[in-house]
């Protein structure tokens, strides 16, 4: 499976559909915690997560395919003990898995521009809250001195 995208594809399985998944799940997790208010919007967690899932295994599955298209290629030889593909020929089986990982991971990374908006509303939202609520707290003083 070395020299493939078979093996890029399964270290990508794991780097996105494990890593990066439990980083955004940490993130919205901690966010609204750090800034002591509510995650601006629930549902843009659904849309971020929908997104990087159709992303992963758009990314992955176009990999696997073109890593066993292309171990299988590369392996394979004539009746004289040649290789039977020039490299290539693999190269051009592997166009449109190459494609298809392309839309993957525009489909990922859009999610993960979806959660920047939200974790950056977020933020802003807990900086107006805050405001306002220093607003009242003065508000408050200057009556009860006046």
């Amino acid at each position: 499976s070395h020299y493939t995208d078979w093996t890029v594809g399964h270290v990508h399985s794991g780097a996105l559909g494990w890593v990066a998944m439990i980083s955004f799940g940490s993130f919205y997790h901690l966010i609204p915690r750090l800034w002591e208010t509510r995650l601006y919007s629930t549902r843009l967690v659904y849309v971020h997560f929908w997104l990087a899932t159709i992303g992963i295994v758009l990314y992955i599955a176009s990999m696997w395919v073109s890593g066993i298209g292309q171990g299988l290629m590369l392996r394979a030889f004539d009746d004289y003990g040649n290789l039977a593909y020039t490299f290539i020929e693999t190269v051009v089986f592997m166009h449109w898995p190459l494609v298809v990982r392309m839309i993957g991971g525009m489909f990922f990374v859009s999610g993960v521009v979806v959660m920047a908006f939200n974790v950056f509303m977020t933020v802003r939202k807990a900086r107006i809250e805050q405001a306002e609520l220093e607003a009242k707290i003065a508000a408050k003083l200057a009556r009860a001195g006046a």
